[in-house]
Order: C-alpha cells, then structure tokens, then sequence
C-alpha cells in the first residue's frame, strides 16, 4: 500500500526535494524555519497528506535532463530515510519542441499515473505541477483530473531568486533551510480531484479503461526506464470518452438496467461506474459481515417468542425471579430440583415444568439457578447436528422448537418479564444494525392479547427511546392452522380489535402451524373480517410442502407475503404469478436447513441435500429478501442469515444483489404507502452515504 509522488523534471530538479519536503516534514524537516510553517502545516493536515514511499519522475532525454537527474540522485543518497525513486523517460524527447515530442510525453504521462494508481492499494496519490516543461504540468494535472489524487502541489518562489538558492548544491536540501532562504520559496496545495466517471464504463463494445491494455515497464530502484511511444494511445480513447459525455454514462447506467431483474437503491446509480462495477463484480463472502452489520436493514419475519438468546432469557428470567415473593421462589426451586441434580434432562422436561406449579416461574429458576453450560445442552445440544430436524430427528418439528422452551409464551406469560423483554429486543435489533422490524407473534397465549399488545408496545417505545438509532417495531399476529375453526376465529376477531386499537403497531396476519392440517380453502371464510378491514396477510407456506401448498396460501387466502415459499420453483406459473403480483417471499436460511435440510458447506452431513434455491428465484426475478424467521432458536443475526445464504449457494450472490436484497425488506413491509415510501428514501440516503464514506 504505497503512497507515490509523481513528479515532472526538466532543469529546476530543486522543485523535487521542495515538495517532498513538504509531504514528509518528519523524514526532510526542510520548512522547519519557515516563517509560515504553521500554515503549511495546516495545509498537510487538511488534506490528510502522508509521506510519499516513493517518488515517481516523468522527464524527457538530453543533456540538461541528464545533469538534473544527477544532481537528484546524489541529493537522494543523501537522504537519510530516503523513499524510491521510479524514473520513466520518454525516448527521443529533449526540448519538448515538436508537436510529436509533446504528444508522446502527454502519452507517457498518463500512463504511468494511471499505473501508479493500480499500484496505491489503498495508499495516497500526489502529483508536483512544478517543474518540467509548462506543457507537462498541463499534462500532470489533466491526469490528475481523470484518474485522481489525494493532492495536486505546487512550489512558488520569489522573484528574483537569491544567487545562494538558485545555485544551491544537492546536499543543500537534505537538511532544514536556513529562514532567509527558506522564507523565499513556498509549497502550496491547489486542490485534490476524483476519479472521473469516464474510464469505468463500457464504451461501444470497448471495456473500462485498465493499465494492462496500456502497459508501461516499472523502472527498478533509482533507475532510469526509457519508454518508446506505442499503439494504442491512452490519450486517443480517453478523447473519445471525454466526447461520448453523458451518452456514455447514460448507456452504462441503461445496461446495467437491462441486466438487473431487481432494482436496486437509487441513489445507487449516481456512484461513479468503477464504485458500481466493484459492487457487482465483489462476491458477497463472510469477509463482508461488518459491512452487512453496519448497513441499514429490514426483519420481516422475526417471532417473537423465538429471537431472544440464552444471555437474554437468562436476563429476562431474572426480572421474574426478583419480582417472585419467598414462597414463590421455593416453590419452584423445588419443582426444578430433580433436573437441577442432572446433566441431561429427560426429553419431557417442558412438560414437567409446565405441570407443576406456575410454567413462569419454573423456568425462571432454571434460567437463573443453572449453569450456561447445563442451559445451552439440553436446549441445544441434544438436537445437534441441527439439519432436517423435521424429518431426521425421533421428535420431528419439536426438536427444532427445542431451543425455545423457555422464552416466548414461557416467560411472557409473566408481567415482570414485559419490560425485559421489550428491552432485550431492542437491543438485540440494535446490535444487528436493524432500522425496521416486524416482529410475530401469538398474544392470545400470554394472558389477555389486547392488554399485552398495549403493554408491549408500550415497552418497546420505551426501550428504543433510548437507543441512538431509532427503530421501527411493527406486530404481525399469528393464526394457528393446527387450531380448532372456533380458535381460529377468535384469533381473527382479536387481530381486527388490536388493529383498530394500535393501528400504527399491528400491521399484518400471519398463517401458521403444519400446513398438511388445514387446507387454505376449508379456512378462508374465517379470514372475510380480516380482509375487510385490509389486513395484509404473510402464510407460512411451502417449507417442508409442494408447490401447491403456496397456490392454494396465494389463490385462497390471497396472501401479500409467503412465509419461506421454497419449493416455488416448481410451479413455473405459479412463479410467473408471484413476479407479476409483486408477492414476496421471507426467505429463513438457517432454519430452513435446520427444518427441511439444505446444503451447507459447513455441515458435513449436508452432502445428499438440495441446493438452496435463493439463487434461482433471485435471478428469475421473484421478490424476495432475507429474514431470521426464530434467531435465538437458530442462533443467528440478519447478517449471519445473509452470510450462510450465500454459502449455501457457493457464493454466487455481489455486493450489489446483496444491498438489492435489503431494498427488498423495505419495499415489502406491512406499512402504508406513504410511510413506506419516506422510510424508503430515508434508507436510500443513509447507504449511499454509508458507501461513500467507505
């Protein structure tokens, strides 16, 4: 990661040691006694200037050039750190006084800044507009305007110069000047530039502008590479660019258009094409996870009951432990004592604590009196590996439910748990760089649903109010197919009074349970009060089920939304139905392969599984985006769920299909237009400056 200075070189060589004296005061302290030396100062400061590893020259041939060139090298070998010197020169070019001459140093000019800029990796780029020829400095700085640098400098000097400066021997500059003489020149800055958007598109057929199509020979250390002017010319095709104009980017910004199936954030398509170019060609791999972290997201299937972790149940678990009285606490200390005396606990064990005494209370004293180790075992554990655990393991769909057994209804079935809860959410959304969630979730198990939901919400609006980033919490209530036609209207009548008590919190309905119970077509007439009052509706459907399970969730019951959806791709015109309707599919990863199994790279056993199939719906246009589903079952984040889709697919998703995916769970959500739209654009500016600043 060098940082280089490319300098020109005619007869005034002096012009070399002034500026990288100026770019490295630590290593040539050659302004220390100058009267504005604070003001230079400022000046490296202001543009984050870095000391040069090495100098890069542009000079011509002849025997002035020859004489300059000695005078630098024995200045450099006085140096005491001294940096690289890399000198290119032009063949047959002394005077610069043909119109061929200029042209070939024009040539030599770009092309050795554009290769000096695929060598910085990250390092500084500054180029001297003093020295050589006017013409070169013309040529430095145009080069400086199309492929950019940290600085373009300039030195400027009193008229006449003193006699003892002019005539100063190289020795002279490798040490402070004294005040007199070095009050007589003066570094300055005239400004720093961007790399013009020109060189990075596709131009009629001709790809982006790249040093190997234009190669110059690297000269070794403190010597001189002589360059012959050859075809094709640099210049020639950044002509032609220059002339295309908007054309050029319009057509790029068009191709990418015709090649995207989903548009992605708008503000998107102002960066410059190499920015984009990068985005899409860069495999999104776990090396991006602080990347995903930090980039504003959206969970559109997250259950309540399921996201916690174990820290935070435990956290939880002890709010309703120190709410307990004295008899309270030894009671269910009693009830625990036989699992307490063991390391691994029968396979019946919820029932035990649900039986006897209050189910609450029972697994706080588990949650606070056991060890992590004993908790994290029987939890999960004695359900590893957690692959096809609907399928492979002797409990079916209750293994995978294992890990949940005390959270959700567990400890919400408490009032002490409430505002615990509500925080741990919060925070847990917050450390996940989450902006909008819409949590589920069944309230009818946690008491009086209606009292809940207003106490809950309550509790998050609380919790976030102390939070930095603000987060949008959304409620999708939870429909059991597996329940009786009676349960399942009482659901529904509750959905529609807590949409019209919270209206800004309740957004949705969600169908869920074994999709084998309940045909879609048996139930829809339980769901007529519902969709008269517009609840938008999210089905849980085609998981572990044939395509037809997910025709009959979209014709039936008209969904907005499908939960997993995975086995979509067999039903073509069923797929065709959901791109022209706009319904999305929420996508869980890690419990999908938990549940079904999939292929994992990272699971052993994985082999004979499919494929996952976000990689075929995504490219076939379907709407989708990536959601935890049950985190704290799965132990995962949004991130990691973006991270292990993509490993599930060998990495075949960009940069660019990534923050496309993210658009997705904004576009999608259960809110109205208008909001949804000013959340929209909100996120918009907040990635792009996010990308930016990166």
């Amino acid at each position: 990661m060098p940082n280089i200075l490319i300098c020109s070189l005619g007869t005034s060589w002096a012009v070399i040691p002034e500026v990288y004296g100026f770019l490295a005061p630590e290593r040539l302290p050659l302004y220390r006694n100058h009267p504005q030396r604070l003001h230079i100062e400022q000046r490296r400061v202001q543009y984050q200037l870095q000391a040069p590893d090495e100098i890069w020259i542009v000079t011509t041939q002849g025997r002035q050039t020859q004489q300059s060139l000695e005078c630098l090298f024995e200045w450099h070998q006085g140096l005491v750190d001294s940096p690289v010197l890399r000198i290119f020169q032009a063949a047959q070019t002394q005077q610069l006084a043909s119109q061929q001459e200029c042209d070939d140093m024009r040539e030599l000019i770009l092309r050795t800044c554009l290769a000096a800029q695929e060598r910085l990796h990250g390092g500084q780029l500054t180029l001297s507009l003093a020295g050589g020829r006017k013409t070169m400095s013309a040529d430095i700085q145009w080069a400086g305007s199309l492929f950019g640098c940290q600085a373009m400098l300039h030195v400027i000097a009193e008229e006449p110069m003193s006699v003892e400066l002019k005539s100063a021997p190289p020795s002279f500059f490798t040490c402070p000047m004294l005040a007199p003489l070095c009050a007589e020149i003066l570094p300055l800055v005239t400004g720093a530039t961007t790399r013009s958007e020109i060189l990075d598109v596709h131009l009629d057929q001709c790809p982006p502008i790249k040093g190997c199509d234009y190669p110059i020979p690297i000269p070794l250390l403190s010597e001189v590479t002589l360059w012959q002017a050859n075809a094709p010319r640099l210049v020639d095709e950044i002509r032609r660019r220059e002339q295309a104009g908007s054309r050029l980017l319009g057509n790029y910004l068009l191709e990418i258009s015709r090649h995207d199936r989903h548009e992605n954030w708008r503000s998107l398509y102002r960066l410059p094409p190499r920015l984009i170019e990068q985005l899409r060609q860069t495999k999104l791999t776990d090396q991006h996870r602080a990347w995903l972290v930090a980039l504003p997201k959206a969970d559109l299937h997250r259950h309540l009951g399921g996201c916690l972790d174990l820290p935070a149940q435990q956290e939880v678990g002890r709010a309703i432990w120190d709410s307990l009285t004295l008899l309270e606490r030894q009671t269910a200390r009693q009830v625990i004592q036989p699992l307490a005396e063991q390391g691994e606990w029968p396979w019946d064990w919820p029932l035990h604590i649900k039986q006897l005494g209050t189910r609450s209370h029972n697994a706080a004293a588990l949650l606070v009196h056991t060890s992590s180790d004993v908790l994290e075992f029987n939890l999960f554990g004695v359900t590893e590996p957690r692959l096809a655990l609907k399928n492979q393991h002797p409990q079916g769909f209750e293994a995978y439910e294992r890990p949940g057994e005390l959270s959700g209804s567990t400890l919400l079935s408490h009032p002490a748990a409430l505002e615990t809860y509500a925080k741990q959410v919060v925070v847990q959304a917050q450390r996940e760089g989450l902006h909008y969630v819409e949590l589920r979730g069944s309230p009818q198990k946690y008491g009086n649903g209606l009292v809940f939901l207003t106490q809950f919400y309550d509790a998050l609006l609380n919790a976030c109010s102390n939070q930095a980033v603000k987060i949008e919490f959304r409620f999708i209530l939870i429909a059991d197919r597996r329940h009786s036609i009676t349960a399942l209207q009482d659901t529904l009548a509750l959905a529609v009074q807590a949409k019209e008590l919270l209206p800004e919190f309740i957004v949705g309905l969600d169908l869920a349970g074994d999709e084998s119970v309940a045909n879609p077509a048996k139930i829809a007439g339980c769901f007529l009060p519902a969709f008269e009052h517009c609840l938008p509706l999210t089905i849980h459907a085609g998981e572990g089920e044939a395509a037809e399970a997910i025709w009959e969730a979209a014709y039936n019951l008209h969904a907005d939304r499908i939960g997993h959806g995975l086995s979509i791709g067999d039903h073509p015109n069923l797929a065709e139905r959901f791109r022209n309707r706009d319904i999305c599919l929420e996508l869980c990863p890690t419990s999908n392969r938990e549940v079904v199994g999939f292929f994992d790279p990272n699971f052993t056993a994985t082999a004979p599984y499919p494929h996952y199939p976000l990689l075929k719906l995504w490219q076939n246009g379907l709407p989708l985006t990536i959601c935890t589903d049950n985190p704290g079952i799965s132990r995962t984040t949004l991130a990691d769920e973006y991270l292990t889709a993509v490993r599930m697919i060998d990495y075949q998703l960009s940069l660019w299909d990534g923050l496309a995916i993210i658009k997705q769970g904004f576009v999608h959500a259960f809110l109205p237009s208008e909001a949804k739209e000013q959340m929209l654009k909100r996120m918009d500016a907040e990635i792009y400056q996010l990308l930016v600043d990166d």
